[in-house]
């Protein structure tokens, strides 16, 4: 072989490889450091009434700050409050320090410091704590894998693990159950 065929097979790669690279480089580097993603959009102190499939109110949800995930149709929520409606139209009061909605709002995942009480003028008032809640709200539904105590007058109950029915008010304890009865004295 002679030395121009040489050159031009080293220029034909060398042309090759340069527009590899060019064309590589041509757009942002997601997964690259220093790149953000910014939210489609953000809300702060609002207010959002959802309703299910039958156009039924499924849950009331007031928070300082909601964002769209980047890249996903979920919502990340900062201190939420939401109101769930129980089947007599009273509701639900559950916190937490943050929040997330899947996108279509039939799963909520509530984490850190949840606190869950029952509906105004409940003739058992009931108050749920832990640590994370996992709520269904189109089948008024919750569960729990933490830790969970439930205050109701005269008696606290601790466990892990927790299947609830929000609208007739049932809750079970999954495992490790200790109650705590303290009657109010007359």
């Amino acid at each position: 072989m002679n030395w121009r065929l040489w050159l031009i097979l080293a220029l034909l790669a060398g042309a090759l490889l340069s527009g590899w690279f060019a064309w590589r480089a041509d757009g942002p580097d997601m997964d690259a450091p220093g790149v953000v993603q910014r939210s489609d959009y953000i809300l702060r102190d609002f207010e959002v009434v959802t309703l299910d499939s039958r156009g039924q109110e499924s849950f009331s949800l007031r928070a300082p700050e909601l964002q769209q995930t980047p890249g996903a149709r979920t919502l990340e929520l900062v201190t939420p409050v939401f109101l769930m409606p129980d089947q007599h139209g009273s509701r639900w009061e559950v916190r937490s320090k943050t929040g997330w909605v899947n996108e279509k709002s039939t799963l909520v995942q509530l984490r850190g410091d949840v606190v869950a009480d029952s509906p105004m003028g409940a003739s058992r008032p009931t108050v749920v704590r832990t640590e994370q809640m996992d709520v269904y709200p189109e089948e008024n539904r919750a569960t729990s894998e933490a830790v969970v105590t439930i205050t109701t007058p005269g008696t606290t109950m601790r466990g892990t693990g927790m299947e609830a029915d929000l609208a007739s008010k049932r809750i079970q304890l999954l495992s490790k159950v200790s109650l705590n009865n303290d009657p109010i004295r007359r």
